[in-house]
């Protein structure tokens, strides 16, 4: 049920509207016998999904319908009360109407149904050559077209010139939405829709003429219709891909941000693994909703579910941040949707987990804390002040310095991204110094030693955002990262770093590095005894560059034992090892007796290590030698299908920044959502056939299909 509390787009339903095509009912519901079928036909085959399509059981094999015949052989019709296959133009001419062909005619095509798959190929590549079948398919397309179009060729010039210029509006539609340009402006005459058909009506009489006698064609209702459509083939394009793969298994991420307009848009991806083992992470919409609590968002991402016909029972992972809406044991959205799928494995999105490692870390260490707080306050003044930027400008040219790079302050929220406004204080200090003639070699000191920790955090924190990375790779990457971090922590790498600043404040003519002043902590907490004091400078800053790294470390174990990871490792270890875990029971889809039995076979034929080693191993393998290993590739895509990150929702937010600025807030949801699935699918909007958006749209109409 649709919570009264959340705005759903109005129109995604049509997405999966039924149609003759696309229904994926059971086929026995209804009456039976030979002459319903032909009750069933409607106005297009009847094309159904191949799971609901009777099998035909052999002596030693089982065989079934293949649904790339429905792509090949576009006449054919499904028959529920038959329980086999027809030609649609066949049956409907042969069907209706006595004939003298009739007689030559392949009953089983017509009236009877053919179901005998093991001669499938044979059969259809026969009937489709015969002459029956030309004969059926003339008079279908005849009957089609009106009685005027028929007698009167000027009237189908008329029509040609009306679809060719109905191509080119549409084509204009589709080409901004791409780019993500607006259609409208302030006057709908000077929107870059308008100006766009103008300058294609010049030297294109029957456009202009055209355009003329059917301005309607170019009003806001055709613009929005033309995006509605292109939007929701794309998005039915992604769920029919699921729907093909051999084990339907998807993962939800979610994301939330504000418009320009103040609105709260939560960002929806899916992500799967396609038949050739490459993870897959795709954009399906922004959703306003009115409350951000974790039931609500809940409740919005079920809809979806529901609206794309994706079943909440084949939902295996789930990806957000961790703020408490999201993330909560009790009351948020992860613990929502486990308590109707408990198999849906939340994992906390690790870009999101370095970020707050690296925020603890430099803010364990105060001096790091403070010499950060200084490379901001640098950015700002250089932003904000014309003075101070055309000074510091005078003086990094005078020095001759190689690469002249402006002060950046730092990222408020993203503390894995300040690497980059650091380097540029550090690589101008001697500039930095004579403009601003106040700053102190402390802070460039402690500045390196931050950039120190903070560049390697920066590196996992990109290498996370890939579309591909799995949840086994991002361990793997966070424990060579600890790895590294433990390595810097020794007397040499410490002393290295501070003798190369030392040398540095020497070359600068700066004071020697000096020991902050430390306050005497209170006697209550100390005793009788002496509270321990450092001896030397050295000693102090040692203490506070172990401190930043063991807080790294500590953090990234905390971070990154969540439960959801801990149970794919388990998954990892099955598959990796070849030994059964009791979670292995837990999931519908796998078979225990007959995994134990394919892991055997696979180990004594194949040497891996990791999860991604044996997806590589199974791309390189031929379709009959896979097929041999269906478990185990079923546990394979289990793993890979859990995300690493959120990171795809967030790049729809740039697009959204694009797409609502302040002069577009007045844009309605459903319009923004249709022009954000077309600007973020590009080449899915570029290889969509211009010709069936048209037909789509003209259909919508009768006064449209008769001038078209």
């Amino acid at each position: 049920m649709i919570s009264e509390n959340i705005q759903v787009i109005p129109t995604l339903h049509v997405i999966f509207q039924e149609t003759d095509r696309e229904r994926e009912t059971e086929p026995g519901r209804g009456g039976s016998g030979l002459d319903q079928h032909k009750e069933e036909l409607g106005t297009c085959p009847h094309q159904p999904n191949t799971r609901f399509i009777e099998t035909q059981s052999l002596k030693n094999k089982t065989l079934k319908f293949q649904d790339s015949w429905f792509r090949q052989y576009k006449w054919l019709h499904y028959s529920p009360s038959l329980k086999g296959v027809l030609c649609f133009y066949c049956s409907k001419y042969f069907g209706e109407q006595k004939s003298a062909l009739a007689s030559k005619a392949d009953g089983a095509f017509i009236n009877t149904g053919f179901s005998n798959w093991k001669k499938a190929l044979q059969r259809f590549s026969e009937h489709e050559d015969s002459d029956c079948h030309s004969a059926a398919v003339t008079t279908y397309l005849h009957q089609k077209q009106p009685v005027s179009t028929q007698l009167s060729s000027q009237l189908q010039k008329q029509q040609q010139v009306a679809r060719n210029s109905f191509l080119k509006i549409v084509g204009g539609v589709m080409c901004l939405a791409r780019q993500g340009n607006a259609l409208r402006g302030h006057d709908n005459k000077e929107g870059n829709f308008h100006q766009l058909i103008k300058y294609k009506a010049e030297g294109d009489e029957e456009l202009s003429s055209w355009l003329q006698r059917h301005n309607n064609f170019t009003s806001p209702k055709i613009q929005n219709e033309v995006l509605q459509i292109v939007s929701n083939t794309i998005v039915r394009e992604i769920t029919q891909e699921i729907h093909s793969l051999p084990v339907v298994q998807f993962s939800l991420i979610i994301d939330g941000t504000q418009d320009a307009a103040g609105v709260e848009q939560e960002s929806f991806c899916l992500r799967f693994v396609d038949k050739n083992l490459q993870p897959r992470e795709e954009f399906i919409g922004l959703y306003q909703v009115t409350s951000t609590t974790g039931e609500n968002i809940a409740s919005v991402a079920k809809d979806v579910l529901i609206r794309l016909n994706l079943p909440l029972s084949q939902l295996r992972g789930q990806t957000y941040d961790g703020a408490a809406n999201m993330s909560g044991r009790m009351q948020g959205v992860q613990a929502h949707i486990k308590k109707e799928q408990p198999l849906a494995v939340y994992v906390h999105c690790g870009p999101h987990c370095v970020n707050l490692i690296t925020q603890a870390a430099c803010v364990s260490a105060p001096v790091i804390r403070d010499a950060m707080q200084l490379v901001h306050e640098l950015g700002v003044l250089f932003n904000q002040s014309g003075k101070f930027k055309a000074i510091f400008t005078a003086v990094a040219k005078s020095d001759r310095t190689a690469t002249h790079t402006s002060l950046k302050p730092l990222c408020p929220t993203r503390w894995t991204v300040r690497t980059p406004a650091m380097r540029s204080v550090l690589s101008q200090y001697e500039s930095v110094l004579t403009a601003t003639e106040e700053s102190q070699s402390t802070t460039m000191e402690m500045s390196a030693r931050a950039k120190d920790v903070m560049a390697v955090m920066e590196e996992l924190n990109i290498s996370l955002q890939q579309r591909s990375q799995t949840t086994s790779g991002m361990l793997a990457a966070v424990d060579h990262v600890k790895r590294g971090l433990q390595a810097k922590r020794s007397e040499v790498h410490f002393d290295w770093l501070y003798s190369r600043g030392s040398q540095i404040v020497t070359s600068l003519n700066l004071q020697p590095i000096k020991m902050p002043h430390v306050r005497q902590p209170p006697k209550r907490f100390t005793g009788p005894a002496t509270s321990h004091s450092h001896s030397t400078a050295q000693a102090y800053y040692r203490m506070q560059y172990y401190n930043t790294l063991d807080t790294a470390v500590v953090q990234c174990n905390e971070r990154f034992s969540q439960d959801g990871l801990q149970r794919l490792q388990k998954l990892e270890d099955v598959l990796i090892s070849g030994n059964i875990d009791a979670v292995v029971d837990e999931y519908p889809e796998l078979d225990a007796m007959a995994l134990e039995v394919q892991l055997k076979m696979f180990q004594a034929n194949y040497t891996c290590t990791t999860s991604s080693e044996v997806a590589d191993t199974f791309r390189e393998m031929v379709p009959e030698v896979r097929h041999l290993f269906k478990q185990v590739e079923i546990l394979l895509r289990l793993l890979m299908v859990v995300p690493a990150s959120s990171a795809e929702a967030e790049r729809s937010f740039s697009a959204l920044r694009r797409l609502k600025t302040w002069l577009r807030t007045m844009m309605t949801q459903t319009r923004l959502n249709n022009v954000a699935i077309c600007h973020v699918h590009q080449e899915k909007l570029d290889a969509l056939d211009r010709k069936q958006i048209c037909q789509s749209l003209v259909e919508l109409n009768n006064e449209r299909l008769q001038s078209m």
